[in-house]
């Protein structure tokens, strides 16, 4: 049975050139796992937001989205609030009160519940989700991770029969994303739960999917099971005949580098299988399949990975015994920390949620002051914060890049080229004239990155700047940031991406309690990791381990064949 339903829908935001929908039409059956996924900007966001009636976005609409049955706008407000629970992109955005308990309590109050009704089901939530621990705590002492599990619990007290999930993950660590993501899938398979839930990070949402939706400008590129994704998007699909005509377009869809690792390589070495394998179990045993024995150090020179370090002895970051609370009764968030970062280099730090580094950004830029220890930053500096709407104060995307230069002595002229070239660079151009608040997640990134660049510091600080950017915009940033380490800039990055790290970083650092417990070279740093390590890496180490990227373990295969 069709649980939900669009049928030739189209939507165009107010004063935009183009349509964010274009024309989409599927449907959803009951109980199905659904993955959206696409660019930045495609539509996923708008696309999920017209299947909850108080978040459809106001523009010019056509078209039909149906709730068994049902248009969505003519649902009684009670059963749309109660029957479609829908988890945002960032979990503050979700909070609506003081106490994890009064969150858990406030959906089923607004639905009239009565009190024994409401007191048992945030009980069976809380013991369903396993925070019983921190049921009586504070909202604010959560972390990120904790905070997005409450708002999924608060929403399944309500006995939603759809669940959507708009990008859940982008702000939590690796593993805290893999037990978020773990939960949606027992919810679905428990309780039959419909969930429809777009991401960026394919890796193991990816192998929970009856079915994965490739959006692209706002079209429906692809609706298939996930195995026969991977062969449409490395452009491998499609008949005999296609595949031997040379004139058919068969290039690589640009998510094809947001695919799971596992799907790139065989892709990359199968050019006619349609079957790809997807878990790291299937992985490494087609790898076992393909390679038998083979055991092989190093990886081939065309992979290898070209780490700067930076000029040795020249640092542009010192970060010495450094203590650091919050207020005196809390405890020490930063403990003895050391650290030093050489100019011209990319240093990434790792960890999880809560083990202070996004708090080693704020006292390097002097937002916090440490209570011992001292910090050395040699060159102008500035910084992306976590959250990029805290950079915006103007109206439209060309506003605010003017804005950043606005104390720079140079003619308009000049100014104006050098926000042209910087929305170019950003690749949001075609956005010039849009309120910053209307971008997606991924837009909003690159232009609050763009506006930190035009400052033109000689050392950045980024706090999660690939957060919610597509697979195929990070290739473009990887290379904005290759030319500015190349011109002698520092960047200090603060990341949960790990495959972003092992591939573009030149030193790579491990975070926790407080201070750093390793660093090195992304050949040194990945392969002792069990978890903080790249999937590719996973699969392949008992052959190929220091591969670990999926090019190198393709690079790899090829030479065994």
């Amino acid at each position: 049975m069709e649980t939900i339903k669009f049928d030739n829908v189209y939507f165009k935001y107010p004063l935009a050139e183009n349509n964010a929908l274009d024309g989409v039409t599927f449907s959803v059956n009951e109980s199905d796992f659904i993955v959206v996924c696409g660019k930045s900007g495609c539509g996923k966001t708008t696309l999920l937001r017209h299947i909850k009636k108080s978040l459809v976005p106001y523009g010019a609409f056509s078209g039909s989205v149906t709730y068994n049955g049902c248009e969505i706008m003519d649902l009684p407000d009670r059963v749309s609030a109660a029957e479609i629970g829908f988890v945002q992109q960032n979990p503050d955005n979700q909070v609506v009160t003081d106490k994890v308990w009064h969150e858990l309590a406030f959906g089923l109050e607004s639905l009239g519940l009565d009190n024994a009704t409401i007191k048992r089901r945030v009980a069976e939530m809380a013991s369903y989700f396993n925070i019983q621990t921190w049921f009586r705590k504070d909202v604010s002492q959560l972390s990120g991770g904790q905070k997005q599990l409450m708002n999924l619990a608060s929403i399944m007290a309500m006995q939603p029969q759809v669940l959507v999930l708009d990008e859940p993950t982008s702000q939590l660590d690796p593993i805290a994303a893999s037990e978020f993501l773990r939960t949606v899938q027992k919810i679905n398979r428990d309780l039959g739960t419909t969930v429809i839930i777009s991401e960026h990070r394919l890796e193991e949402v990816f192998t929970m999917a009856d079915k994965v939706m490739v959006m692209d400008k706002g079209k429906v590129l692809a609706y298939d099971e996930p195995r026969k994704i991977g062969s449409m998007l490395a452009g491998n699909a499609g008949s005999e005949e296609d595949k031997a005509d040379k004139s058919c377009d068969r290039s690589r869809h640009p998510m094809f580098y947001g695919l799971p690792a596992m799907m790139k390589i065989y892709q990359s070495i199968e050019a006619n299988g349609s079957e790809s394998p997807l878990t790291i179990r299937e992985g490494r045993l087609w790898i076992d399949e393909k390679v038998g024995d083979t055991y092989r150090e190093g990886v081939p020179d065309a992979t290898a990975h070209d780490a700067a370090g930076g000029s040795d002895g020249d640092p542009a970051i010192v970060v010495k015994d450094l203590w650091f609370r919050y207020d005196k009764r809390s405890q020490d968030v930063l403990r003895d920390l050391n650290v030093k970062v050489d100019k011209g280099q990319l240093f990434c730090v790792l960890g999880g949620n809560g083990v202070g580094k996004s708090t080693t950004l704020k006292v390097i830029s002097h937002i916090l002051k440490q209570q011992r220890g001292k910090v050395t930053v040699n060159g102008t500096l500035a910084m992306l914060p976590q959250n990029p709407q805290a950079l915006f104060t103007e109206i439209s995307v060309e506003d605010e890049m003017m804005e950043a230069l606005h104390d720079v002595n140079e003619p308009d002229e000049v100014k104006v080229q050098k926000v042209l070239d910087m929305l170019d660079t950003m690749e949001i151009s075609h956005l010039r004239k849009s309120h910053p608040y209307d971008l997606s997640g991924g837009e909003q990134q690159r232009l609050a990155l763009g506006k930190v660049l035009l400052l033109d510091p000689e050392i950045i600080l980024l706090d999660e700047a690939t957060k919610g950017l597509d697979p195929f915009f990070k290739i473009s940033l990887a290379r904005v940031l290759k030319k500015l380490t190349e011109a002698g800039k520092t960047l200090f990055m603060v990341s949960h991406d790990i495959e972003f790290c092992a591939e573009y970083a030149d030193t790579c650092a491990m975070f926790f309690d407080g201070g750093i417990v390793s660093v090195g070279k992304p050949h040194e740093f990945f392969p002792g990791n069990n978890f903080y390590t790249t999937s590719a890496n996973k699969m392949a180490r008992k052959h190929f381990p220091d591969a670990i990227t999926w090019e190198e373990v393709a690079a790899c295969i090829r030479e065994t064949m």
